[in-house]
């Protein structure tokens, strides 16, 4: 995501921050450079214009070229600037105040609407609501099939079948989720391949019919500056109250995340990373231009792993490696719960830096294929080499490597780091032990946590 514009916005801020002075001259040239990597990244270019004269304005003001860190304060008003292009603060639905809160899909087929429908149900579940799915899509083959599915993997019901029109749906989903004391009603409506008076006349009809909550346009990102017009023909004739892009995750320039609230004036609600019904996130204005500036987005890797790790699982883990009774059973959990926070080019660009970790030439395909290997190797020993690794030797490496379809070097890497590993943790013991010693002795600082 945004990894073509981040890097050139980096590189453009790097060589800026190589100039002793900053001079107008210089942020001019810089923010020329900065209109030709947004531009690239396929953002409405009324929007590249606004953005880089509201830069520039107050980049060649006196509180910026006069500071003792001219660069960092140009960096500054550009993350500013994005935040605000990207809608100042993230966009969250309100319940209604008598249930159930009904919230309405729409969009053009092939955004990922289904899918998406089924993200926000999970969502929403795991928030300890009860939501109910309503599949009004009668038109795509099928896609109730598809909402059906779906639903029955996350464990909520759906309403309607091929008989119904759409509309009748969406009353039926409507009356039972009353009945039943369901919230949120989540309604995934029918698109077309192009917007169409049929259509229209259609959503029309549904939105006058149960008078929802929140319309909620999906929009394919991949799409670019198409993503943007979809959204400002739909908005102008049904009328949305905020936008989920999908498959952000694949788009690596953001042109539509960095124009569609601009141009529309409705804000990003959610971002689909994924094809997996988990895959779907609340969209943060400033974490986002963070990301885009290469400064990373801790909070949002915070929030995966508190999501995706066990506290009791990590705990005990931690107190294995202090009594330096971690096996390889344990290794093999520490790397399910990494490959659970997602694919490694994704976490890295959380980091501060990650930007470098990821253009490092280290490839991120064979990073992952590695977490797989190891969990395959270990799977092939016994349980007491998985107790005592110190047992492997030549042959049985060999068996190791046939067992999990790898080679004698994979099974010596593994038992590598997970050598180095044991051996760092004993370090960290020891310190903690000399530190515990020296608590006593008169002067010594008292932590306090």
């Amino acid at each position: 995501m945004f990894d073509s514009l981040s890097t050139r916005l980096t590189a453009i801020f790097d060589r800026l921050g190589g100039h002793g002075r900053l001079t107008e001259e210089n942020i001019q040239e810089a923010l020329r450079e900065v209109r030709v990597a947004l531009l690239e990244a396929d953002v409405n270019f009324k929007v590249v214009r606004g953005f880089v004269e509201r830069v520039r304005v107050k980049a060649v003001g006196q509180d910026v070229l006069k500071s003792l860190t001219p660069a960092q304060q140009v960096v500054k008003v550009v993350h500013d600037e994005l935040i605000e292009l990207l809608g100042g603060s993230g966009h969250r639905l309100a319940m209604a105040s008598h249930p159930p809160t009904v919230v309405m899909l729409i969009g053009l087929q092939g955004s990922g609407k289904t899918t998406t429908a089924a993200k926000l149900a999970r969502m929403y579940a795991k928030q300890g609501q009860q939501p109910l799915l309503a599949a009004a899509d009668t038109y795509r083959p099928a896609a109730q099939d598809q909402l059906r599915t779906l639903g029955a993997q996350i464990n909520v019901p759906v309403v309607g079948d091929a008989t119904q029109k759409p509309i009748a749906i969406c009353r039926a989903a409507l009356d039972e989720a009353a009945a039943r004391g369901l919230t949120p009603l989540i309604l995934d409506t029918a698109g077309r391949l192009h917007i169409d008076d049929g259509m229209v006349d259609e959503l029309k009809r549904i939105k006058q019919e149960v008078k929802p909550h929140h319309i909620l346009l999906v929009v394919d990102a991949m799409t670019g500056q198409d993503a943007v017009t979809v959204a400002e023909k739909f908005n102008e004739a049904v009328g949305i109250d905020a936008i989920i892009l999908t498959k952000m995750d694949g788009d690596s320039r953001g042109g539509a995340a960095l124009s569609v609230r601009h141009v529309t004036g409705r804000p990003i609600a959610f971002v689909g990373m994924g094809e997996k019904t988990e895959a779907l996130e609340p969209f943060h204005p400033d974490r986002l231009a963070s990301r885009i500036l290469g400064m990373g987005d801790v909070l949002s890797l915070v929030e995966k792993a508190q999501e995706t790790v066990d506290a009791e699982k990590a705990q005990e883990m931690v107190r294995k490696l202090r009594e330096d009774s971690f096996s390889l059973e344990d290794f093999r959990e520490q790397l399910r719960q990494v490959r659970q926070l997602g694919p490694l080019d994704q976490i890295l660009g959380m980091l501060p830096f990650g930007k470098a970790l990821k253009a490092a030439p280290k490839d991120l395909d064979g990073e992952q294929a590695d977490l797989d290997r190891f969990d395959a190797i270990i799977l092939s020993m016994t349980p007491g080499e998985r107790k005592n690794p110190e047992v492997i030797n030549g042959s049985r490496r060999q068996r190791i490597a046939r067992g999990s379809g790898t080679s004698v070097q994979d099974v010596n890497r593994l038992l590598k780091q997970y050598a180095q590993l044991r051996k760092m943790m004993k370090q960290f013991k020891n310190v903690e032990g000399r530190l515990g010693k020296m608590k006593g002795l008169p002067g010594f600082p008292t932590l306090r946590g």
